[in-house]
């Protein structure tokens, strides 16, 4: 399964601390900014000043309400509806109501002081603009967040799909060709035929239990490459020369499964038959996690078959796959010439 690790700013624990930070802010603002009174003296009374805490207190209750009203309830019922102008007259009716709530708890609780309308305007104003806004900018980054994230986890449902489908293409492929092999080694009555199955047997469990993980170790796949080749070779037996060299591969390194074996297939398919001096190479290194994979075999025009559903689907299959996994580390490399058809994949592995 592919996963999608969520950024940092998607956590929950940074979404609470932000808010908490904000709210910080806020409540701090007020003290920064305080109303213009006629009563300097009766303002700063010992009493009062503990009055006016009291008061912001309450005060504040109306601006957090206002921030979490807009970004929850008005943006999406009103704004994301395009009724702006309705979204525009309930702000300013909230407005008015602050200014009104304000009104009541500094005349309920400081004594001696007139705050007029204009005062409490001047206070709010800036408060509220400063709320409306981060709320609003608040509930756009938050749902384009969101947006994103479902489009990702979209793109990784069709990834995920498109690459069973490629590896159930594969499978079918691989089956008719070894089975087969069985065949022709059940009409020659050989004595090759139980260690075949066995063998078979192997490549099975690998298909059927190993491939349903993102990777594999580069080892199994090595290894069932070698059993796909001796297969090959005992149908072939002495038609066909077949060279391999598969340096030793140091542990840790993983690869896509049944990545490499259509280029054997295809070597195989195309290589053997009418084709006169029939030759099969077959090359793989590793360094420093790169990893060359050569697979060459002799062709001939006149000896070409006649296409079949399934002509063509393995290159192609592993053209696809390598471009949805390994988009900007691989070099794939197909060439025709002098009567050999050659493949070059490069693969960096980290």
């Amino acid at each position: 399964m592919i996963k999608i690790n969520p950024q940092w700013y998607t956590k929950k624990w940074v979404g609470v601390s932000l808010h908490i930070l904000f709210w910080a802010f806020y409540v701090a603002s007020p003290y920064l900014l305080r109303p213009t009174v006629k009563d300097e003296a009766a303002f700063h009374t010992k009493e009062n000043i503990q009055r006016i805490y009291y008061a912001l207190f309450l005060n504040n209750t109306i601006r957090v309400l206002l921030f979490y009203c807009n970004a929850y309830l008005f943006i999406p019922k009103l704004v994301y509806r395009r009724k702006r102008s309705q979204y525009i007259l309930v702000l300013l009716t909230f407005l008015c109501v602050m200014l009104l709530w304000d009104r009541f708890f500094f005349s309920l609780l400081i004594v001696g002081i007139k705050l007029n309308y204009w005062n409490l305007f001047i206070l709010d104003l800036p408060l509220f603009i400063f709320i409306t806004l981060s709320s609003t900018a608040f509930r756009v980054i938050r749902d384009k967040i969101a947006q994103n994230q479902r489009v990702k986890e979209k793109e990784t449902e069709n990834l995920k799909t498109e690459l069973s489908f490629l590896r159930s293409q594969v499978s079918p492929h691989f089956m008719f060709n070894v089975l087969n092999n069985m065949v022709a080694l059940a009409r020659k009555q050989s004595d090759l035929l139980e260690p075949s199955l066995i063998k078979l047997s192997s490549l099975l469990r690998y298909m059927l239990y190993e491939t349903d993980e993102d990777k594999v170790a580069l080892e199994k796949e090595i290894e069932y490459l070698k059993s796909y080749i001796e297969l090959q070779s005992q149908r072939f037996g002495k038609k066909v020369q077949i060279t391999t060299s598969f340096e030793p591969i140091s542990e840790g390194y993983v690869i896509e499964p049944m990545l490499l074996i259509p280029f054997v297939e295809n070597a195989f398919k195309h290589g053997t038959g009418l084709v006169p001096d029939a030759q099969i190479d077959i090359h793989l290194m590793l360094e420093k996690g790169q990893l060359d994979f050569v697979v060459r075999n002799r062709y001939t025009d006149a000896a070409e078959t006649p296409k079949d559903k399934t002509s063509g689907i393995g290159l192609n299959n592993v053209k696809r796959r390598l471009n949805l996994l390994y988009p900007k580390s691989h070099s794939l490399t197909i060439e025709k010439e002098e009567g050999w058809f050659s493949v070059l994949l490069q693969l960096n592995l980290h």
